[in-house]
């Protein structure tokens, strides 16, 4: 029996441990916040499509930004891969029967639905006006909404978080198969491995500013707020010394799934294995170093924008080292454009324009003039959704025949794919020049010669709603009406694939012994590209 057909009842999926259904239900559960999400940005582009605020006046526009902001980040953007393609595939990826922690996964779960539903709570009764980054005084003072709630459903989310990346951690030193050397572990489970670093090392921190914030706005203390004593320049630095280093935890287990797509696809072993193993260790330390690239106008000293200028280009190498590598494993590959892979190279294409665009935020001088400007919002979201996204839907796609054992349609995955490529840039390549040109971000109304570029902006997005809309309807469609999937529909290496589609509850009926040997796909070591493609490189 598989773990899908091994009990229908509501009593077997809420007890089980068994990673592959924890990671479903959050699957289920992310897909709710990403929809959600997605209609609080539709009300937003609708209100900038005139340059009035005529269809919300600026306190509700206020609440829905932040409410987009809140949902989308701490409920859709953190937890989406790591939560639920890490759950499913890290243990099967290093030849394991489950996480080291069934029970604490499936702990992380319930907390992670608890926090959602008292944050979802919160936001429906009364909502929250000071963005998401909960900035004081705003918070403290200012906001009449339901600040407390939020904070406390996203306090608690963090706890998933944490519990998540422990087990992670956990797992992939204490439980791989046998030959399993970490120089074999495959790059997906290195990139979960440092976001894991991130979670447990970040997590608290921002645990700790809400809970600060929660007394200052109920006992007065004076904490952050200048008015009773308080320092708000302390509030921004423990806010952003978690919130930038979860910027990685929401782009590294991105980059470990385009790995996978790029070597796989390209049917030649990754450029610079180790390169890109330790550039997300790289990252994930680096993360915390940069935090005050956030602050250059805000009040803090010359002198420590200039080192946190400097470590921002800094950060950008390995980031740099994972495109570079791409690049040279897409070289003379036989490339094929299925699904997946065009997530993969829509990924690149997306995040090279995100990351570029951040070296402009990192300097100091064009800092000033761009901050808090619509090319924030830009950077902002080519570099998470245009990363986080692309890496969320090309894996799903990529493992969907694995996950349910159902084939799904190409012909309208790689419509979607397109779709959301063309529409992710009309909606949000024009926010650049806005941003230069001086439009704020956060307002309802605008000037009216800023109106061509919104309404541009506005048209994308319906593109890219459409775009996300389709694998909604034709993944539902390939859960009933799908082909039966066979183990390896793509034809390529990996303990996942050597496993029948969906895999039995314990995925695998003995542990397995990796004893694959590195080599490169391609004719120039004497292989048929075709059955290159057809070898494993790894035996159970």
């Amino acid at each position: 029996m598989t773990y899908i057909t091994n009990g229908f009842t509501l009593k077997s999926w809420l007890l089980t441990k068994d990673h592959k259904r924890i990671a479903l239900m959050y699957l289920i559960a992310v897909s709710v916040f990403f929809l959600l999400g997605g209609l609080y940005a539709a009300a937003i582009r609708l209100e900038l499509l005139t340059p009035q605020s005529d269809l919300l006046e600026s306190g509700s526009y206020n609440k829905v930004f932040t409410q987009h902001g809140v949902i989308m980040v701490f409920f859709f953007l953190i937890p989406a891969i790591p939560a639920v393609l890490g759950n499913f595939f890290l243990p099967i990826m290093i030849g394991a029967k489950d996480l080291a922690l069934p029970r604490i996964n499936l702990l992380s779960w319930y907390i992670y639905m608890i926090g959602g539903s008292l944050t979802l709570y919160a936001l429906m009764q009364g909502g929250v006006d000071t963005g998401w980054t909960f900035y004081t005084p705003y918070s403290t003072t200012f906001s009449n909404g339901y600040v407390m709630a939020v904070g406390l459903g996203v306090f608690i989310n963090g706890f998933s978080s944490i519990l998540t990346g422990l087990n992670f951690i956990v797992t992939v030193h204490t439980m791989r198969a046998p030959g399993m050397t970490w120089f074999r572990l495959p790059l997906f489970v290195w990139a979960n491995y440092a976001t894991a670093l991130v979670m447990i090392l970040g997590t608290p921190v921002v645990a700790i500013t809400i809970l600060l914030l929660a007394l200052e706005r109920v006992g007065h203390i004076g904490i952050f707020d200048p008015s009773i004593g308080g320092d708000p320049i302390l509030y921004q630095h423990l806010f952003w010394f978690y919130s930038h280093p979860a910027v990685y935890i929401m782009i590294l287990p991105s980059m470990g799934v385009i790995s996978e797509l790029i070597s796989n696809f390209s049917r030649k072993k990754i450029f610079g294995y180790e390169f890109i193993a330790f550039s997300s260790i790289a990252i994930a330390v680096f993360g915390f170093l940069v935090w005050g690239h956030h602050m250059f106008v805000s009040g803090q000293s010359m002198y420590a924008g200039m080192v946190f200028s400097f470590l921002t280009m800094v950060v950008a190498v390995p980031s740099a080292i994972k495109m570079f590598n791409w690049t040279a494993t897409l070289y003379k590959g036989s490339v094929s454009y299925d699904t997946p892979m065009l997530y993969a190279l829509g990924f690149m294409g997306l995040f090279l324009i995100g990351g570029l665009t951040g070296l402009f935020l990192g300097s100091m001088g064009l800092n000033v003039h761009l901050t808090d400007t619509y090319f924030i919002v830009a950077h902002f979201h080519y570099v998470m959704v245009g990363g986080t996204v692309m890496g969320y839907l090309g894996g799903i796609h990529y493992w969907w025949s694995k996950m349910t054992g159902k084939l799904y349609s190409e012909f309208w995955g790689k419509i979607s794919a397109m779709l959301v490529f063309v529409g992710f840039n009309l909606t949000f390549f024009p926010q650049f020049i806005l941003g230069y040109q001086g439009m704020p971000r956060r307002y309802a109304a605008y000037p009216e010669e800023l109106q061509v570029l919104n309404i541009f902006s506005s048209a994308g997005a319906s593109v890219l709603g459409l775009g996300l809309t389709l694998p909604v309807m034709y993944l539902t469609h390939s859960l009933i009406w799908g082909k039966k999937a066979p183990a390896n529909p793509w034809m390529l290496p990996g303990l996942e694939w050597r496993i029948p589609s969906p895999p039995p509850t314990e995925n695998f009926e003995s542990t397995p012994v990796v004893t694959w040997e590195a080599y490169e796909f391609g004719e120039e070591n004497g292989l048929d590209l075709d059955e290159a493609r057809k070898r494993d490189l790894a035996t159970v």
